[in-house]
């Protein structure tokens, strides 16, 4: 499998990255002496003009409305009082750029995709919106339904949003770019990291066991079994039913974390299921491939001898939640930041309660995983509204001045009290995330010296690692009594991300880089099948209700027969 790997240095990866900022920065200076067009408004609701000069932090004479179409969360944190449409950050958008927030549909989870599929198919859409798919986009350009921006993007971007995209290479710009135009600003997806090792360390040392000889948190599969192993013989939960390993009915994850998921053992074993990827010049659907089938064998292997959770294939999300909160297992698997918003429930059981991040290695000591595709969601203008340029600029307060502004607070408190009272970000303007692809390393550098007193807390580059530095503060004066907040912040940085770290520093980690197909012709009409095929039969083999060895073959015959192959076609003609 070696030639599916590209290994990447840290330094390499510095170096890549500095010379995609500076050749970004040097193509950009004509832009930036670029004028605006100027353009008359026939809209009634908008009377007002743009400054004239290209600032890209400037604020428009007169208010201008902004139509929205709004994915909302179910509990944004929002104070009492403030809804999407008139929060802080609408608020502080209004004074700072005088553009005021109007909802023209609000809607969660699918109820925002139909949202979104109904005003395509009606040709109308707001001024601006999120959409979360390429294949959305696509057919939103083809419908000529779209705004053009690449002048405004250029014009209007300020360095620092230049830069961010630019930390991708041309990942991030590329996908939004059709027939030489950017028609939509691209939200960032930075590689996560590994799927982490999540281990009791208070059971661990209360029952004497030890593993990480070398101590850089690299464990292997056998290690992991041991520990499995020794968890449900002595019980240091103290609880019924105690159960070694439990994974999520569908076994593997697209996600490159995959929480509850297979994916660690899987990567372990030099497989990546649920990714597309290029092996000697041709499409390879990951759970096809011998090394998924070896995986296969390791897990069903673990549920014939008792590791695996007797009741794999029925067990809900919520119910694995439960079993980790209750004390009947001491192991998951997960990103780095599961300590925030699914670990802090197994401390809010058992004060006691404490973990150590790990990673699982292959047989050359090495850990391997997949880089993420690099855009998550993209915000599109109106064809015809008259400030395209008004998507940038809110990018530009959204995405440069709320993260790097040190004066915020003096004058926008309640802007700041949003972020120490972690509202979420779907509160804003534009539901996306825009990070530097060296964001989370570089957030953690600053949480580190912050709380080793290297760095005073105000020197902290974001409002979240001040705050951040302060929860850990707290959690260290006093770990047996520290709030469920400041224990999960330390868990997830100290130890989630300082592993991500000290992985990077000593070239660890072995990279993938996979296909990201938009969907095909044949995916359309038949991989909802392929993936019930998939799932069916993978949880079959684990449960040991087929045989791994002639069940994966016949597994593989039918997804190819059932659209497989053709799919695999109609990607090799994408790539061409």
């Amino acid at each position: 499998m070696t030639k599916l790997y590209k290994r990447f240095s840290a330094a390499m990866l510095a170096a890549v990255l500095a010379f995609s900022m500076t050749a970004c920065k040097a193509d950009h200076t004509k832009d930036k002496e670029k004028e605006p067009v100027e353009t008359e408004n026939t809209d009634s609701k908008n009377e007002a003009k743009d400054t004239k000069s290209a600032d890209p932090f400037g604020a428009y004479e007169n208010e201008i409305t902004v139509t929205v179409g709004r994915q909302t969360l179910q509990n944004p944190k929002m104070p009492e009082g403030d809804t999407y449409e008139d929060n802080a950050y609408t608020r502080w958008l209004k004074d700072r750029l005088n553009i005021k927030i109007t909802d023209e549909f609000e809607a969660n989870g699918d109820d925002y995709n139909r949202q979104v599929s109904l005003a395509l198919s009606a040709g109308e859409i707001p001024d601006m919106m999120k959409v979360v798919s390429q294949d959305e986009l696509i057919e939103l350009y083809e419908n000529d339904l779209i705004a053009d921006l690449t002048d405004a993007y250029h014009t209007y971007a300020s360095d620092y949003l230049k830069e961010v995209y630019a930390s991708y290479g041309d990942r991030a710009l590329n996908n939004v770019t059709f027939d030489g135009k950017i028609i939509a600003l691209p939200g960032t997806n930075a590689d996560s990291g590994p799927s982490e090792v999540w281990i009791r360390s208070d059971w661990m040392e209360q029952l004497g066991i030890t593993v990480d000889e070398d101590n850089n948190n690299c464990i292997t599969i056998e290690e992991l079994e041991m520990v499995a192993r020794e968890f449900m013989d002595k019980n240091p939960g103290k609880a019924e039913n105690v159960v070694g390993i439990a994974l999520i009915p569908w076994l593997t994850s697209g996600d490159s974390d995959g929480t509850f998921s297979m994916n660690s053992i899987a990567y372990a074993m030099g497989a990546f299921p649920k990714t597309w990827m290029k092996v000697d010049g041709k499409a390879v659907y990951g759970s096809t491939t011998q090394e998924t089938k070896n995986a296969m064998v390791k897990v069903a292997e673990w549920f014939k001898t008792g590791l695996l959770d007797p009741q794999l294939g029925t067990r809900t999300w919520d119910d694995i939640s439960a079993l980790l909160a209750n004390g009947q297992t001491g192991i998951t698997f997960g990103t780095w930041h599961i300590p925030d918003w699914l670990l802090n429930n197994v401390r809010a059981m058992d004060s006691k309660a404490a973990f150590e991040a790990y990673v699982i290695e292959d047989a050359n000591g090495k850990v391997n995983c997949k880089h993420n595709d690099a855009t998550a969601g993209y915000i599109v203008v109106r064809k015809g509204y008259e400030y395209p340029e008004a998507a940038v600029k809110i990018a530009n307060l959204f995405y440069d001045e709320l993260v790097n502004s040190k004066a915020l607070g003096e004058k926008y408190p309640e802007v700041m009290k949003y972020q120490a009272d972690g509202v979420d970000g779907s509160v804003r303007p534009f539901n996306i995330e825009v990070n530097s692809y060296t964001s989370l390393l570089d957030d953690y550098s600053d949480i580190k010296g912050g709380v080793s007193g290297e760095i005073a807390i105000e020197d902290a580059r974001t409002t979240e690692s001040k705050n951040v530095i302060s929860n850990i503060k707290n959690y260290l004066a006093d770990p047996a009594n520290a709030e469920i907040v400041d224990w999960s912040k330390y868990h997830s940085r100290m130890k989630g991300i300082a592993l991500i770290q000290s992985l990077t520093e000593s070239d660890t980690f072995v990279w993938l880089t996979p296909i990201f197909p938009q969907t095909t012709q044949t995916m359309e009409t038949n991989w909802a099948n392929l993936g019930k095929l998939e799932e069916e039969a993978f949880i079959k083999m684990a449960t040991g209700a087929i045989e791994v060895e002639a069940g994966f073959d016949q597994f593989v015959k039918e997804w190819y027969s059932q659209g497989g192959e053709q799919i695999i076609s109609e990607i090799e003609e994408q790539l061409k």
